[in-house]
């Protein structure tokens, strides 16, 4: 059962996480709202460290497998008795899968082949100013100024990381192929974190999931096979497979499902704020597992990504979090 804001109580919709801990925290999306860019910094970090290893395709076809293995025994049940709602919304969830699913990690594993680390930063940065846009675009809905200002002044930090302290660093950034795909891949999950919003309202949010996870492993098939046909295949190997769990399973599945919760409680722009947390969580994980040096403009870009955080996230905590 989940309390309103009036002291009623409605049922509990959310399937998977019952009344367990996960449950409480679930019900509480302010406190789910950093989670999905922390298990995204792990995945940009593993990316760093086995580039030339894993395969784009490969990589994105086996990460929505392990997702989808882990979430079907739970949600099994509700995709079946859901399945004609599902079936009349196959638009929304082929565009979530295509999207965000498929086409936002594939474009950006492409990307990095020909774009240096600190341009794809700052093009992935980009997305809390996307998803307003797209939000306006395709709803009319604009952002509160708060949200706004908190977006300009991380990304106004992430800038800061990226240029090294130096603003003409900055102006030295050029945009090519690489980057153009980079820019369409952050588009692409823009887009998907505004489509929920037409999410069926009667299924409950881990069923979707299950269903979008499932479609992506289908439209990413063909792609897969054609790169095994090609001679590029997932190492089996102890470290390759621990990195596609960690992607599968935290990565995939428990930081989409955490996005879509606070997507639909908090609202796309709001959401979107917290992307920028992932230089704060990318730099830090980068210095204690790869050994990156941490600087002064990380430390200054890094106060100002988490104080816009703060700006935009702590005045919301007033506004009415519907149960989703």
């Amino acid at each position: 059962m989940t309390a309103t804001p009036g002291g009623g109580r409605l049922p509990d919709r959310d399937g998977l996480w019952g009344s367990d801990l996960l449950g409480l925290v679930w019900r509480r999306p302010y406190a789910l709202l950093p989670l999905p860019p922390l298990f995204w910094a792990g995945n940009l970090v593993i990316g760093r460290a086995f580039a030339q290893e894993l395969p784009p395709f490969g990589l994105t076809f086996w990460r929505w497998v392990v997702a989808s293995a882990v979430l079907l025994p739970f949600v099994w049940r509700d995709l079946v008795a859901h399945r004609r709602t599902l079936l009349a919304y196959w638009p929304v969830i082929i565009g979530c899968a295509a999207s965000g699913f498929a086409g936002y990690p594939v474009l950006n594993y492409l990307g990095l082949h020909t774009t240096p680390a600190a341009t794809a930063a700052m093009l992935n940065s980009t997305l809390p100013l996307m998803v307003p846009l797209f939000a306006w675009a395709m709803t009319g809905e604009t952002p509160r100024p708060r949200v706004a200002a908190g977006i300009a002044l991380s990304f106004l930090g992430v800038g800061w990381i990226v240029g090294r302290g130096d603003p003409a660093t900055l102006a030295a950034l050029s945009i090519g192929g690489g980057e153009i795909l980079v820019l369409l891949a952050v588009a692409g999950f823009a887009l998907y974190s505004v489509l929920l919003r037409w999410r069926p309202k009667g299924v409950p949010p881990m069923a979707f999931l299950a269903a979008t996870t499932l479609t992506a492993c289908v439209l990413m098939a063909p792609f897969w096979i054609f790169e095994e046909v090609a001679g590029r295949s997932v190492p089996v190997a102890p470290w390759a497979v621990a990195s596609l769990l960690f992607i599968g399973i935290f990565s995939s599945l428990l930081g989409n499902a955490f996005w879509n919760r606070c997507v639909a409680a908090l609202g796309p722009a709001l959401t979107g704020a917290s992307f920028h947390l992932m230089a704060v969580y990318s730099s830090a994980l980068a210095f204690l597992l790869l050994g990156e040096p941490v600087h002064g403009f990380h430390l200054i870009g890094i106060g100002l990504i988490l104080l816009g955080f703060a700006t935009a996230v702590l005045p919301a905590r007033r506004a009415t979090v519907e149960p989703c």
